[in-house]
């Protein structure tokens, strides 16, 4: 998985100038913490052209943030059930969202924030979904899960490094 995702990111990543990274989650729902996870296993390593946001679950109150730093890329990491293993990934284009039934663990708009941000910035949107092993209240990711969450953070650094 590492070594697809990594190359997707590349490509995806391959004309960049200024990236906002969000995760987004619930901190009180195990694995929906996934996205908060990376962005805080990537603070303070990333350089100034990368904005990382906790946006847990209201990214859409990150608007204004994300159209002030002008980004050419949106990267949103969420958990989602995709009939995958737990803690394998998946890059999805944001057009593409409505493919998916039940996206997310929780109930945001991401659709309708995608495609509001796109509007207004003219950036580029992608998810980097990651497939839970249990949403259920609690705090801390599933092993499984954590262990992806830092792959997936090491393979960011190696690809805005």
């Amino acid at each position: 998985m590492t070594e697809r995702i990594e190359e997707e990111l590349r490509n995806w990543f391959g004309d960049s100038k200024k990236t906002v990274v969000a995760g987004i989650g619930n901190i009180i729902r195990t694995d929906d913490n996934v996205g908060l996870r990376i962005v805080e296993l990537l603070e303070g390593k990333l350089s100034k052209q990368v904005l990382l946001l906790e946006a847990e679950t209201v990214p859409e109150s990150y608007i204004i943030d994300i159209e002030e730093f002008a980004p050419s890329h949106v990267l949103l990491i969420d958990a989602a059930f995709l009939g995958l293993k737990p803690g394998e990934a998946s890059l999805v284009d944001a057009e593409k969202i409505e493919n998916y039934s039940a996206i997310t663990t929780h109930m945001l708009p991401l659709k309708v924030f995608c495609e509001y941000i796109k509007q207004v910035t003219g950036t580029k949107i992608a998810l980097l979904l990651v497939q839970p092993r249990s949403t259920e209240f609690g705090e801390g990711l599933t092993p499984a899960v954590e262990k992806a969450a830092r792959r997936l953070a090491k393979v960011l650094l190696k690809v805005f490094g």
